[in-house]
C-alpha cells in the first residue's frame, strides 16, 4: 500500500500537465546538495571549500570571458540557489503564477517563455558586463530564476489585469498592483547588489509582455517547437473516435470552440478575466485542459 501511494505521488506530482513540480524539484535538490558541501567543512570533514567552488562553477558569470570557460552555467544558472528564503519565496511564486498561467494557456506555452526568458536575461546579463560602469557590481555573477518567474509575472498579469487575489491584511488586491510590486522589488534588490541583473530583470519583464501581446495578435513564438505549426492562441485538440471513446464518449459539442476561446481572450485583454461570465470561464478552463 505504501508503495501504491509513492507511485501515486509520483504519477500525480511529476507526469501531470504541469511542469512546475520537476523545475522545483530541481532546485531544492541543488540547493541540499551544496549546503552538504557547506556542512561538510564546518564539521571540519574536509577543507576544500566545495561550496565556493559550487556556487562559482554553476552561476552564470558577468564576465564573458569567465563564461567562455564554463559555457553550462547557461543551463544551470536558473535551479541554483545559495539563500533559503530566496528559493522558498521563488518557489512559492513559480507555483502561484504559473498555475495561474496554465490555467488560461497550456504547457507547451509556459515552457516556452519561462526558458526563452532565461535566455533572453542572460544574453542581456552577459552583453552588459562589457560596460565598465556595471564591472563594479559586488555580484559578479548571476544565478536563481527570476528571469523567468518575472516574464511568467508579467505576461499572465497582461492576461488577466484585474484578477482579484486575496491577501492576508491587505484583502483583494488586483493582480497587475502584485506584480507591479514583485518586479519593482525584485529590481530594486538586484540594483544594490547586480546592476547589471537589475537591467536583465527589466528585459525579461518586457519579453514576457511582448510574449502575450504577440499571443493575443494570433503569433505564437511556441509554436515553432512543433512540429506542425497552427495559427490559434489557445490549442484545441479535437480527438478522434477511438479517444472519445475511451474518454467516456465525450460529445463534439463539449469541447470548446476556437472562435469562442478567441472571442473569451479578446474579452479579456479588454475588460480582464472579471468581465467573463461564468460559462465562459469554464469554456476557457476546459480549453487551457483540453491540451494533451
Amino acid at each position: 500500500m505504501k508503495q501504491s501511494s509513492l507511485k501515486t505521488f509520483w504519477q500525480n506530482t511529476y507526469k501531470g500537465a504541469s511542469p512546475i513540480p520537476v523545475i522545483i524539484t530541481i532546485q531544492v535538490l541543488l540547493f541540499v546538495l551544496i549546503h552538504i558541501f557547506d556542512l561538510l567543512r564546518e564539521v571540519g570533514l574536509t577543507q576544500t571549500p566545495y561550496y565556493d567552488y559550487s556556487v562559482s562553477f554553476l552561476s552564470l558569470p558577468l564576465s564573458f570571458d569567465k563564461f567562455l570557460t564554463q559555457p553550462w552555467s547557461l543551463v544551470t544558472f536558473p535551479f541554483l540557489y545559495t539563500g533559503i528564503f530566496q528559493l522558498l519565496f521563488d518557489c512559492l511564486w513559480l507555483f502561484w503564477i504559473g498555475n495561474t498561467f496554465l490555467v488560461f494557456l497550456n504547457k507547451r506555452q509556459m515552457l516556452y517563455l519561462y526558458f526563452s526568458a532565461i535566455m533572453v536575461g542572460a544574453v542581456t546579463f552577459l552583453l552588459l558586463g562589457g560596460i565598465p560602469a556595471l564591472q563594479r557590481s559586488v555580484q559578479q555573477s548571476f544565478h536563481t530564476s527570476t528571469f523567468g518567474i518575472v516574464a511568467l509575472v508579467a505576461a499572465t498579469t497582461m492576461l488577466v489585469p484585474k484578477m482579484e487575489v486575496r491577501l492576508f491584511l491587505f484583502g483583494n488586491v488586483q493582480l497587475r498592483y502584485i506584480a507591479f510590486f514583485y518586479i519593482a522589488l525584485s529590481v530594486i534588490f538586484y540594483a544594490l547588489v547586480n546592476k547589471a541583473g537589475a537591467i536583465a530583470i527589466l528585459v525579461t519583464a518586457a519579453w514576457g509582455a511582448l510574449y502575450l501581446n504577440q499571443l493575443q495578435a494570433g503569433r505564437d513564438f511556441s509554436q515553432l517547437f512543433q512540429r506542425k505549426q497552427k495559427r490559434s492562441k489557445l490549442r484545441v485538440v479535437h480527438h478522434n473516435k477511438q479517444t472519445s471513446t475511451a474518454r467516456g464518449n465525450r460529445h463534439p459539442s463539449d469541447m470548446p470552440n476556437q472562435v469562442e476561446i478567441d472571442e473569451i481572450l479578446d474579452k479579456i485583454s479588454i475588460g480582464g478575466y472579471e468581465s467573463l461570465t461564468s460559462h465562459e470561464k469554464e469554456v476557457l478552463f476546459k480549453a487551457s485542459k483540453s491540451e494533451s
